[in-house]
């Protein structure tokens, strides 16, 4: 069977599946560690540094992360709306991988976690209607302002030396792999 490009290119090695459920692990791990603090969350960096350190693989993080959290906190509306927040997240990254300034990325994590309840609000419109969407987003506007102080802060800090530590994890794990 004659296989092209592209299917080489996206079949997973083991030391993709291992990657995955490291990145996995870390975005769980990060979740729960932060959960105590109101909106305030490291995922959306861990995914765009991710992204931008190891491409496609991401998105089966994303899945099996969002899989995760629903076996640990029960299904709800937020479960769906974690399968597209996190992948356009993932994409606005890829689509931007080039950029490397510390400050692009901050700004990007900032307003993505001020847009994270308008994104959610999304599911509400088929739910209840325009109106139901509106009010809750507005309502939760206080929170997203919160979201959005937090990802700036966090990828403020921590954007350089987590995408450091990860481009040497990849230059080791992918120059050494089985």
């Amino acid at each position: 069977m004659k296989h092209n490009k592209l299917d080489k290119k996206r079949k997973l090695t083991v030391n993709d599946v291992a990657l995955i459920g490291i990145m996995t692990a870390t975005l769980i791990a990060s979740k729960m560690a932060l959960s105590f603090l109101p909106n305030i969350e490291i995922v959306s960096l861990l995914i765009i540094v991710f992204t931008l350190t190891f491409g496609y693989r991401v998105f089966y993080s994303i899945i099996i992360f969002t899989c995760i959290e629903t076996f640990i906190w029960g299904m709800g509306i937020w479960s769906i709306m974690y399968l597209y927040t996190w992948p356009i997240l993932a994409i606005i990254a890829y689509v931007f991988r080039k950029q490397d300034s510390v400050w692009f990325w901050s700004i990007v994590s900032g307003i993505f976690g001020l847009c994270f309840g308008a994104l959610g609000s999304l599911l509400y419109l088929f739910i209840g209607g325009v109106r139901t969407a509106f009010a809750w987003w507005i309502a939760g506007i206080p929170w997203d302002v919160i979201h959005c102080m937090g990802n700036f802060v966090l990828a403020l800090v921590l954007y350089r030396p987590l995408i450091n530590a990860l481009k040497k994890l990849k230059k080791f794990s992918y120059t050494n792999s089985i």
